[in-house]
């Protein structure tokens, strides 16, 4: 294989020697060495070919410029898994060989970020610098604009070290900073490789799949971290694609559904809503909760398909319980990135509300302060300023982590701020704590915006948020997520609670 690719760069090489102007100066030379060997004959047919000759050089030199410009140079996909798949065939057992995927980390984030053109220079840049690192005999294919397969060819010096070593110096080269608009921004990459001696019977496909499985595997670890295939590593893989198939058919048989955490007024202790949170009933691992399976939905593109279910049975529960005659005035359902960049979602959203009869204040769309922290795109932006016109509340989820600015918060007409958890956590016992959520909700009192403390689980928290001036609270302290089926218990047990307090009021008269 390698031969046949030292073949093909000595073939262009020639190719760009004869179609360059160095060749036209070496003409009336090689008519004269004709002349001198063969004659006047000879030099008739030489002042005849050289014309075709160097025409046909600079054609074929033209359309191979045209092809290396296209792929910058990297492999055509099917030229690089015929190389691979020749590779396979013909395995040499004293030397080894490897496949390595290389991959920006963040990189759909930094496409949120920065739009893109600005994108597409990071990877030109990408794509660059890996090649600037790899050996002349090696052979790079795009995947996608941020990731890069690499086949190293079989050699007595491949071994896991040297992998480990090639895949060091790939990440220092990317890691060094890119300058974007004037500012350098730093970037990394992950990377995961599979050495051809650590699978038995396999074909390219197989071979791909090893170091994606490697690669997955580092980027669960964290940014700019290297892994190796093991078979292991297969093992941990399949059982993780098993349960992304578990995970579809969950959907379908209503495993994934909503449990309902309470959000309650800090004036009257008058249940405000619930929230959706989403969870697996799984028949054998018991309820998982989103930590486990929103990697699969996010992987497999089963974002809105996750959305649409949790949004159904949302918003039957709240026909439940209009039902029942229990006050609950709005159901808070999370709304992912992939959903509000569907340029249909508003005509969804319309009938499913119409299909449930209810009205669009009952809907509060909770979404997550680091889209608004992002720059969002025309479809986001539209889809979220439409949503607050039809008059769903817009939460602002997370408050406090993603760098939301005040400006975002009024562009998208957001009805109300869910301050994070974290700055909740102890802020009756830490000044520091209190003083953040003082400034939270100062803020939020002049843009006229309501405000919900999340993750409120004791007294003395639940306390100085309503001493603070916080509307709503939510927590462990209020209520854990429950089932449907546990809800209507869980709110006459409250209103109960609520009607054996003491009111409090003015002393009545002598």
């Amino acid at each position: 294989m390698w031969k046949h690719i030292s073949l093909n760069k000595t073939f262009d090489s020639l190719t760009a020697a004869l179609s360059g102007p160095p060749a036209l100066a070496f003409a009336p030379a090689i008519s004269l060495a004709a002349y001198w060997t063969g004659g006047e004959r000879a030099l008739i047919v030489v002042a005849l070919a050289l014309p075709v000759v160097f025409a046909l050089a600079a054609s074929t030199a033209n359309r191979a410029g045209k092809h290396a410009g296209a792929d910058g140079g990297l492999t055509p996909i099917e030229t690089f898994a015929h190389e691979m798949g020749t590779l396979i065939k013909n395995p040499r057992t004293d030397h080894d060989a490897a496949c390595m995927i290389v991959e920006l980390d963040g990189f759909p984030d930094f496409l949120d970020l920065h739009g893109n053109a600005a994108g597409q220079l990071m990877a030109d840049q990408f794509r660059s610098r890996v090649l600037s690192v790899i050996r002349s005999q090696d052979i790079a294919t795009g995947l996608d604009q941020g990731k890069i397969v690499i086949g190293l060819p079989a050699s007595p010096t491949l071994d896991l070290e040297a992998c480990i070593q090639m895949s060091g110096r790939i990440q220092a080269a990317v890691d060094e900073p890119i300058v974007l608009n004037g500012t350098s921004v730093y970037v990394s990459c992950s990377i995961g490789f599979c050495l051809q001696s650590t699978l038995s019977d396999h074909t390219f496909a197989d071979w791909i799949e090893a170091a994606s499985a490697a690669l997955s595997e580092a980027q669960r670890n964290g940014p700019a971290t290297i892994r190796a295939y093991t078979p292991e590593t297969y093992r941990r893989a399949r059982v993780r694609a098993n349960l992304r198939s578990e995970f579809l058919a969950a959907l379908d048989s209503g495993e994934i559904r909503p449990w309902f955490q309470p959000q309650i007024s800090t004036d009257t202790g008058q249940i405000t809503g619930f929230e959706a949170l989403a969870r697996w009933e799984h028949p054998q691992k018991g309820v998982l909760g989103p930590q486990v399976f929103l990697p699969f939905a996010e992987q497999a593109d089963l974002m809105e398909r996750l959305g649409q279910v949790m949004r159904h049975h949302a918003f039957d529960a709240m026909r439940e319980w209009d039902r029942a005659g229990l006050i609950v005035p709005r159901i808070g359902v999370n709304f992912s990135s992939d959903e509000l960049r569907d340029p249909a979602l508003i005509d969804r959203l319309r009938w499913e509300l119409d299909q449930s009869d209810l009205t669009p204040d009952r809907l509060a769309v909770e979404i997550l302060e680091t889209v608004f922290s992002r720059r969002p795109d025309d479809v986001i932006t539209r889809n979220v300023t439409s949503m607050s016109k039809l008059g769903c509340c817009i939460d602002l989820d997370d408050f406090g982590t993603g760098h939301a600015s005040i400006a975002s918060i009024k562009r998208f007409d957001v009805s109300r701020i869910k301050i994070d958890r974290s700055f909740v956590a102890k802020a009756d016992r830490d000044a520091s704590q209190q003083q953040l959520v003082s400034a939270i909700l100062t803020m939020a009192e002049r843009l006229s915006v309501e405000t919900l403390a999340e993750g409120v689980e004791t007294p003395g928290e639940h306390a100085l948020m309503a001493q603070l001036g916080c509307d709503h609270v939510q927590g462990f302290g209020i209520a854990k997520p429950m089932p449907f089926e546990k809800t209507m218990d869980w709110m006459a047990a409250h209103q109960n609670k609520l009607n054996g307090m003491p009111k409090i009021g003015r002393k009545a008269g002598p």
